[in-house]
Protein backbone atom coordinates (compact mmCIF):
# COMPACT_ATOMS: atom_id res chain seq x y z
CA UNK A 1 0.00 0.00 0.00
CA UNK A 2 2.72 2.44 0.56
CA UNK A 3 4.12 1.46 -3.14
CA UNK A 4 0.43 2.68 -3.98
CA UNK A 5 1.43 6.32 -2.86
CA UNK A 6 4.37 6.71 -4.81
CA UNK A 7 3.30 4.99 -7.91
CA UNK A 8 -0.12 5.58 -9.06
CA UNK A 9 -1.22 2.67 -10.54
CA UNK A 10 -5.03 3.29 -10.03
CA UNK A 11 -5.29 0.96 -6.50
CA UNK A 12 -4.20 -2.45 -9.06
CA UNK A 13 -0.99 -2.31 -6.25
CA UNK A 14 -3.18 -0.94 -3.00
CA UNK A 15 -6.50 -2.72 -3.80
CA UNK A 16 -4.50 -6.38 -3.41
CA UNK A 17 -2.79 -4.93 0.01
CA UNK A 18 -5.97 -3.84 1.85
CA UNK A 19 -7.73 -7.15 1.40
CA UNK A 20 -3.78 -8.69 2.29
CA UNK A 21 -4.22 -6.56 5.72
CA UNK A 22 -7.19 -7.29 6.49
CA UNK A 23 -6.95 -11.26 6.14
CA UNK A 24 -3.89 -10.57 7.78
CA UNK A 25 -5.18 -9.08 11.08
CA UNK A 26 -8.13 -11.60 11.48
CA UNK A 27 -5.34 -14.46 11.15
CA UNK A 28 -3.08 -12.49 13.59
CA UNK A 29 -5.76 -11.86 15.94
CA UNK A 30 -7.66 -15.86 15.89
CA UNK A 31 -4.29 -17.05 16.27
CA UNK A 32 -3.33 -14.70 19.50
CA UNK A 33 -6.28 -16.58 21.10
CA UNK A 34 -8.59 -13.28 20.37
CA UNK A 35 -12.73 -14.15 19.48
CA UNK A 36 -13.83 -14.34 15.86
CA UNK A 37 -15.85 -10.64 16.73
CA UNK A 38 -12.19 -9.06 18.04
CA UNK A 39 -10.64 -10.29 14.71
CA UNK A 40 -13.26 -9.23 12.25
CA UNK A 41 -13.57 -5.60 13.87
CA UNK A 42 -9.75 -5.31 14.22
CA UNK A 43 -10.21 -6.25 10.38
CA UNK A 44 -12.77 -3.78 9.34
CA UNK A 45 -10.91 -1.02 11.39
CA UNK A 46 -7.33 -1.74 9.57
CA UNK A 47 -9.30 -1.95 6.37
CA UNK A 48 -11.10 1.41 6.58
CA UNK A 49 -7.94 3.16 7.45
CA UNK A 50 -5.85 2.01 4.75
CA UNK A 51 -8.69 1.51 2.01
CA UNK A 52 -9.28 5.30 2.63
CA UNK A 53 -5.58 6.19 2.18
CA UNK A 54 -5.47 4.45 -0.88
CA UNK A 55 -9.00 5.92 -1.88
CA UNK A 56 -6.90 8.90 -0.99
CA UNK A 57 -3.59 8.20 -3.50
CA UNK A 58 -5.85 6.52 -6.01
CA UNK A 59 -8.02 9.88 -6.27
CA UNK A 60 -4.75 11.47 -6.60
CA UNK A 61 -3.11 9.89 -9.23
CA UNK A 62 -6.14 9.92 -11.31
CA UNK A 63 -6.29 13.48 -11.08
CA UNK A 64 -2.43 13.69 -12.56
CA UNK A 65 -2.50 11.67 -15.19
CA UNK A 66 -5.73 13.67 -17.03
CA UNK A 67 -3.43 16.82 -16.72
CA UNK A 68 -1.47 18.32 -19.49
CA UNK A 69 2.37 18.07 -19.52
CA UNK A 70 3.18 21.60 -18.70
CA UNK A 71 7.16 21.00 -18.76
CA UNK A 72 10.17 19.86 -21.70
CA UNK A 73 9.59 19.12 -24.95
CA UNK A 74 6.17 17.33 -24.35
CA UNK A 75 4.66 20.78 -23.44
CA UNK A 76 4.77 21.76 -27.61
CA UNK A 77 2.22 19.11 -28.43
CA UNK A 78 -0.87 20.93 -29.48
CA UNK A 79 1.10 24.26 -29.90
CA UNK A 80 0.62 26.39 -33.68
CA UNK A 81 3.86 27.57 -35.04
CA UNK A 82 4.87 28.82 -38.61
CA UNK A 83 7.05 27.14 -41.29
CA UNK A 84 10.52 28.62 -41.45
CA UNK A 85 11.43 26.35 -44.36
CA UNK A 86 9.93 23.43 -45.94
CA UNK A 87 10.45 20.95 -48.36
CA UNK A 88 8.18 18.14 -49.57
CA UNK A 89 7.37 15.70 -46.45
CA UNK A 90 9.87 18.01 -43.96
CA UNK A 91 11.47 20.87 -43.11
CA UNK A 92 11.86 23.63 -40.01
CA UNK A 93 9.39 25.30 -38.28
CA UNK A 94 9.28 27.89 -35.09
CA UNK A 95 7.31 27.37 -32.26
CA UNK A 96 7.12 29.04 -29.29
CA UNK A 97 10.56 30.84 -30.16
CA UNK A 98 12.80 27.62 -30.60
CA UNK A 99 13.69 26.10 -34.53
CA UNK A 100 12.87 22.20 -34.93
CA UNK A 101 13.13 19.90 -37.27
CA UNK A 102 9.73 18.49 -38.61
CA UNK A 103 8.07 16.25 -40.71
CA UNK A 104 4.25 15.99 -42.06
CA UNK A 105 2.07 14.27 -39.69
CA UNK A 106 0.13 11.14 -41.23
CA UNK A 107 -3.28 10.20 -41.03
CA UNK A 108 -4.93 13.55 -41.17
CA UNK A 109 -7.77 14.65 -44.41
CA UNK A 110 -5.38 17.71 -45.45
CA UNK A 111 -2.68 15.33 -46.17
CA UNK A 112 -2.32 16.60 -49.64
CA UNK A 113 -2.24 20.50 -48.88
CA UNK A 114 0.40 21.52 -49.42
CA UNK A 115 2.73 23.00 -46.56
CA UNK A 116 4.74 26.39 -47.73
CA UNK A 117 6.88 28.91 -45.56
CA UNK A 118 4.64 31.08 -43.94
CA UNK A 119 2.36 28.70 -43.25
CA UNK A 120 0.74 28.06 -39.82
CA UNK A 121 0.79 24.69 -38.35
CA UNK A 122 0.44 22.89 -35.01
CA UNK A 123 2.33 20.18 -33.29
CA UNK A 124 0.92 16.84 -33.32
CA UNK A 125 3.59 14.63 -31.71
CA UNK A 126 7.15 14.41 -30.53
CA UNK A 127 9.63 11.67 -32.10
CA UNK A 128 12.74 12.62 -30.51
CA UNK A 129 14.02 16.22 -31.40
CA UNK A 130 11.46 15.69 -34.58
CA UNK A 131 7.82 17.39 -34.64
CA UNK A 132 5.30 15.85 -36.38
CA UNK A 133 3.38 18.78 -37.55
CA UNK A 134 -0.10 19.56 -39.77
CA UNK A 135 -1.30 22.49 -41.07
CA UNK A 136 -3.63 24.85 -38.91
CA UNK A 137 -7.51 25.17 -39.03
CA UNK A 138 -8.92 28.17 -38.92
CA UNK A 139 -10.47 27.88 -35.64
CA UNK A 140 -7.30 26.76 -33.92
CA UNK A 141 -5.74 30.31 -35.31
CA UNK A 142 -8.64 32.13 -33.40
CA UNK A 143 -7.70 30.89 -29.95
Amino acid sequence: MLVESHVPSLGAIGGPGVVALGVGAILAVAGLGGGIVAAVVAAVALVAISGATVAVSVRKGAAVRGRRVRAGPERLVGHVGVVRSWEERSGTVNVDGSIWQARRALGHPDDEAEIHEGDPVVVERLHGLTLSVRRAEDWELSL
